[in-house]
């Protein structure tokens, strides 16, 4: 009786095994590499043959001749000490989000130094009267998001067209025409790729 009960279950069990585990995960990568092969591998960029990144993959920029992304809580293990962990912006194998609630005294804290950050590094955007983009002082929830808001971005101009001694104007266009919208027209909000827009500011430059 058991034996009777007991087979069928196991040949449903690994023929569902095999399929949800085997056919069909390699069954979308072959497709999807078909039909995207480009998104499929990554959305990597490449700039003379080299990867630079992903279009889906922040990146931790510093210098103020290029715009910044979003802050990122994502953390990695501490090459002078395996056992703990140490911040590493945009670390994709360890995405996460902070989970701080608003009651944080440490949260409050990071947000209150990024934000005398920004105003340090954007004293001409402070002066007239620019809000600083909440975005520029919170991470996201993946802590990888790639993207920066319009706002986020033109928050920045001043900054960016003063460390790169260009007109203000020419960053400015540069930002407005970078903005990517809603796909359909109002799938997601209007955004800006922000190693597209620095690899078009280098180009600028040139």
């Amino acid at each position: 009786m058991v034996l009777s009960q007991l087979r069928p279950a196991l040949v449903l069990f690994l023929l569902l095994s095999l399929l949800t585990g085997i056919v069909y995960p390699l069954g979308m990568t072959a497709l999807s590499g078909l039909i995207l092969p480009d998104r499929a591998a990554g959305s990597l960029v490449y700039d003379r043959g080299r990867v630079i990144g992903s279009s889906l993959i922040g990146q931790d920029f510093a210098s103020p001749r290029y715009f910044h992304g979003r802050p990122s809580a994502t953390m990695g293990p501490d090459p002078r000490d395996s056992s703990k962990t140490v911040a590493t912006p945009y670390n994709a194998a360890a995405s996460l989000a902070s989970n701080a609630g608003p009651t944080s005294k440490a949260l409050l804290d990071r947000v209150t130094a990024t934000t005398n950050v920004l105003k340090l590094e954007n004293p001409e955007a402070m002066a007239r009267g620019w809000r600083i983009p909440v975005e520029l002082v919170m991470t996201s929830a993946s802590g990888l998001d790639p993207d920066l808001s319009p706002e986020g971005a033109l928050f920045q101009v001043l900054r960016v067209a003063r460390a790169r001694g260009l007109d203000e104007e020419r960053i400015r266009h540069l930002v407005l025409t970078s903005i990517r919208q809603p796909l359909l027209g109002f799938l997601g909000e209007p955004h800006v790729n922000v190693l597209a827009l620095n690899r078009a500011l280098d180009r600028l430059a040139q």
